[in-house]
C-alpha cells in the first residue's frame, strides 16, 4: 500500500492543480512554520534565500501536516508547505532537514513569481527543480564537511 500511495501523491504533486491541491488538505492540520520547526531563521542556507526578510517569511508561511503522502511539497494555490506527519514522525532527521531546505527554495521561487509546475518541463527539467536541487546539494555537501552546523540543533517538534 505504501507504494501505491507514493504513485497517488507523486501524480498530485505533479498536476499541482487546485482542486487536487485541496484533496491533500482535507484533514490536514496547519500551523505556522516558525512554531513548529525552531532555530531555522538562525541557518545560513536559510538567510541566504531571504536574506533580511527571513524572520518574517518563516513567520508568516503556514505549514499544513496531512494525513496523505510521503514526504512535503508546496501547495502553489496558498504558498503552504505540505508535510506527511508519517515522513515527520519517521523520516531520518538529515533527510527532512535537506527537504525542508529543497521546499524553501521553492517558497523563494514563489514569492518571486516563478511557476513551479510549469508542464512545459518534465519533472527533472524544470528550471526550478534544478534551482532547488543545485541549491539543496550546496548545503548536503556543506553538512558533509568537518565544520558543518548540527542538525541536532535544530528542533522539529512533532
Amino acid at each position: 500500500m505504501p507504494g501505491l500511495e507514493t504513485l497517488v501523491f507523486r501524480t498530485l504533486r505533479l498536476l499541482g492543480r487546485l482542486p487536487l491541491n485541496a484533496l491533500v488538505s482535507i484533514g490536514a492540520s496547519t500551523r505556522a512554520f516558525a512554531d513548529y520547526f525552531k532555530g531555522f531563521e538562525n541557518v545560513a542556507a536559510v538567510r541566504a534565500l531571504f536574506g533580511e526578510k527571513t524572520t518574517e517569511v518563516l513567520h508568516n508561511l503556514k505549514v499544513d501536516i496531512t494525513w496523505f503522502g510521503s514526504y512535503m511539497f508546496v501547495n502553489n494555490a496558498n504558498g503552504h508547505l505540505v508535510i506527511s506527519g508519517r515522513y515527520l514522525h519517521d523520516g531520518d532527521r538529515v533527510d527532512i532537514y535537506l527537504d525542508l531546505i529543497h521546499e524553501l527554495c521553492h517558497i523563494r521561487q514563489l514569492m518571486d513569481g516563478k511557476e513551479l509546475f510549469d508542464n512545459q518541463y518534465d519533472y527533472v527539467d524544470r528550471p526550478t527543480e534544478i534551482e532547488a536541487y543545485k541549491y539543496t546539494v550546496g548545503e548536503a555537501r556543506r553538512l558533509a564537511s568537518p565544520m558543518r552546523e548540527s542538525v541536532s540543533t535544530l528542533r522539529l517538534n512533532g
